[in-house]
């Protein structure tokens, strides 16, 4: 529900601190969180019935389906939010990378 509220009307103090893409660091954070979180979620509810492929398959689907969907979103209901191409990019980067990162982890710990 955040990604479609709008925060103009708030006066928020911006700072100083001027980083170049912070958006899409922000984004490529939150997705690669999302799909680290979400095959963890998804393996505990399968209590393992799942195997770790299947639940990376199905987090890094739905992870970048949602991010097309709130860009979707933006676009269509908001009148002062954007939709991006570069944040559904860094969307997918970043379930890519924690997915990649999850596998990495549990593909040590099996050894």
């Amino acid at each position: 529900m955040l990604s479609l509220f709008s925060f103009s009307d708030m006066d928020l103090d911006e700072g100083n601190l001027n980083v170049p893409y912070a958006d899409k660091i922000v984004h490529f954070t939150f997705y690669l969180v999302f799909s680290i979180l979400g095959c963890l979620l998804v393996r505990e509810r399968t209590k393992g019935l799942w195997s770790m492929g299947k639940a990376t398959r199905v987090i890094v689907v739905l992870a970048i389906s949602y991010g097309i969907v709130i860009e979707v979103l933006q676009y269509t209901l908001t009148e002062d939010r954007m939709a991006e191409f570069g944040d559904v990019v860094a969307n997918t980067l970043g379930a890519f990378v924690g997915i990649g990162l999850i596998r990495w982890f549990f593909s040590k710990e099996s050894r």
